[in-house]
C-alpha cells in the first residue's frame, strides 16, 4: 500500500469526529450512551458530553433566557413553566449568572447622583429589610447598591464612599437624617423633589421584578437570591 492510500483512512476518520462543545476541539471518542444518546469523552480537556440533551436546561441559550425572564418580571415558578425547568435549577442558574457577571466601570467625574432607600421584604417579614442604592442622573445607571436591615450610617456608608470617589457635581437625598455627616455640605441636596428620578426608579423595579412587588405572596426566601436577582438586573 503507497503512502497516500495509507493517510487516507485517517484523513476520513477526522472528518466523521465530534467537536467538543466546551474545547472546541475534535481530539474526542465515543463513551457509551444515556437514556439512548451517544456520549462523547474528550481527550484535551477531559469533560463528557452529549450533541443533544433531552433536558432543556443543558440547551446553549437557557441562561439567556433565565437572564431576559427576570428582567421582565417573571418569578421563579413562572420561569420554570415558561422553560419547563425544575425552579431549583433556575434558583442555581439565577447565582451562577450573577457571580459571572462583571459589573461596569464607571470613571466619569463630576456628575449628579441620587441616593435612596426602598423597603423590600425577605422570608417571613419579621424584619424590616431595606435595599439602598445610588444612580447617576443622566444615565440613571446604577452606580452601586446594598440590602441591610436597617438605615444605618453604617451600612449606607460604602455607598457614599463610592460616590464620593467619583468628585461628585451634587448628591441628593431624601430627607434621612444620616447623610448630613456622610456628604460634604458644599454638594448635598436635601430637599422636596430632589430625588424624582430614582422615586420614580423605585416603581419601575417593583413593576419588572416580582419578589420586590407589594401586598402580593410573590417575595424572596433568601437574601442571597435576591442580591442575585437585583445584580442580574442592574448590572447584567
Amino acid at each position: 500500500m503507497s503512502k497516500a492510500n495509507s493517510m487516507r483512512p485517517m484523513k476520513v476518520m477526522n472528518e466523521y469526529r465530534i467537536k467538543c462543545k466546551y474545547c472546541h476541539q475534535i481530539n474526542t471518542i465515543k463513551k457509551g450512551k444515556r437514556n439512548n444518546l451517544q456520549r462523547y469523552y474528550c481527550k484535551d480537556c477531559k469533560r463528557c458530553f452529549q450533541n443533544n440533551y433531552s433536558y432543556k436546561a443543558y440547551q446553549s441559550d437557557t441562561n439567556d433566557l433565565v437572564k431576559s425572564l427576570l428582567k421582565e418580571g417573571c418569578g421563579i415558578r413562572s420561569i420554570s413553566r415558561i422553560i419547563s425547568i425544575s425552579a431549583k435549577t433556575v434558583l442555581s442558574r439565577m447565582l451562577k449568572i450573577s457571580k459571572d457577571i462583571k459589573p461596569p466601570y464607571f470613571k466619569k467625574l463630576g456628575c449628579k447622583f441620587e441616593v435612596d432607600e426602598m423597603y423590600i421584604k425577605i422570608a417571613n417579614g419579621n424584619y424590616q429589610n431595606w435595599l439602598a442604592y445610588a444612580l447617576e442622573r443622566k444615565t440613571k445607571q446604577v452606580i452601586d447598591f446594598v440590602i441591610t436591615s436597617s438605615r444605618s450610617k453604617e451600612s449606607i456608608h460604602p455607598i457614599i464612599i463610592k460616590l464620593l470617589l467619583l468628585e461628585p457635581h451634587r448628591i441628593y437625598t431624601d430627607g434621612l437624617n444620616i447623610y448630613p455627616s456622610m456628604i460634604p455640605k458644599s454638594i448635598h441636596r436635601q430637599f422636596q423633589y430632589c430625588t424624582n428620578i430614582i422615586e420614580r426608579n423605585n416603581l419601575t423595579l417593583r413593576t419588572h421584578i416580582k419578589r420586590l412587588n407589594r401586598k402580593t405572596i410573590c417575595f424572596s426566601k433568601n437574601e442571597k437570591y435576591l442580591e442575585a436577582h437585583l445584580r442580574i438586573y442592574f448590572l447584567g
